[in-house]
């Protein structure tokens, strides 16, 4: 396989594609995942730390930044895309000012008092960053490409969690979806879909934030340890779970090696398809009901429909 030739490739401080990448486009992948849950009793927030500009070139930079003003207001933000956006949105983030008209008082992110006012200070902050930066981007041939996850609470207020797009805009947690995803997110989906409702407790909720987690890593090389998790409890506009997790974890390397011996047992434990008269009482074949089996085609003649 020969390489395409290029006389400009994007500068590699983007990390968003390596030579190998930008001579194969197709070949870029998503990197990093992670993941925000809202409960009632809190807020789970947990992001791997893994960065890569390609095949050949990966480095570790935290995917999350937690804001905290005791007794005033906790706030998390996860980052996931083009590092060079996301670093400089959370650098411009800091000092961010939101102004309604003229005369009003700046918002900023220590003075809002709102998350929804919060957001929309981050959302200025990317629309900041793109009108700076998105021009000599695009001549380079790189997207404007970052997802962000914004949640916490702010005193006078319940929780919140925004979900927030490279234009700026954002969505908010429900009951209905109490959990976003940034990044690699297909992989660790399931069982937070199975597992995560409003009402699950904080543990059970770290427990299978980490579980998500862990079924990423599986699967997806782009992911990878250290992972930071925060965890957030409601009304306390403060926190000391603050944990970083490597590779000599104890509960992580536990829960890695149980969640697989105990997926492999619940397999087992299922009964295999009978094809024959053999005895069940779960049979695959059934008589043909509304959905009909596939028809097979013997000869040229036959037409498909």
């Amino acid at each position: 396989m020969t390489r395409a030739a290029t006389s400009q490739p994007p500068d590699p401080k983007t990390h968003t594609l390596s030579r190998y990448t930008w001579s194969f486009p197709h070949l870029a992948t998503p990197m990093t995942y992670c993941v925000a849950i809202k409960l009632n009793a809190g807020l789970v927030f947990l992001s791997d730390s893994r960065t890569n500009a390609g095949l050949d070139q990966i480095s570790t930079f935290r995917k999350m930044i937690v804001y905290e003003k005791p007794d005033d207001r906790f706030m998390v933000l996860l980052s996931a895309g083009n590092l060079s956006i996301s670093q400089s949105i959370r650098e411009i983030l800091q000092i961010e000012q939101l102004k309604e008209h003229p005369d009003s008082e700046p918002i900023t992110i220590w003075n809002a008092k709102s998350m929804f006012d919060a957001a929309r200070v981050l959302g200025a902050a990317i629309r900041h960053v793109y009108q700076r930066d998105a021009e000599s981007l695009k001549q380079a041939g790189v997207d404007f490409n970052v997802s962000l996850v914004f949640g916490g609470q702010i005193k006078g207020e319940g929780m919140r969690l925004f979900q927030v797009y490279s234009a700026g805009n954002f969505i908010e947690a429900t009951p209905e979806t109490p959990y976003f995803q940034v990044g690699e997110s297909k992989y660790g989906k399931p069982v937070l879909d199975r597992v995560i409702t409003p009402t699950t407790p904080l543990n059970e909720a770290a427990k299978c934030a980490l579980v998500s987690m862990d079924s990423t890593l599986k699967s997806n090389l782009s992911v990878g340890l250290p992972l930071d998790l925060v965890i957030y409890e409601a009304d306390s506009f403060q926190t000391d779970k603050v944990v970083c997790i490597d590779e000599n974890n104890p509960y992580f390397k536990m829960m890695h090696n149980s969640w697989g011996v105990k997926l492999r047992e619940v397999f087992d434990s299922i009964e295999d398809p009978t094809w024959d008269d053999g005895k069940t009482d779960v049979p695959l074949i059934q008589p043909a009901g509304r959905s009909l089996p596939l028809r097979k085609i013997h000869t040229p003649q036959e037409k498909l429909i």
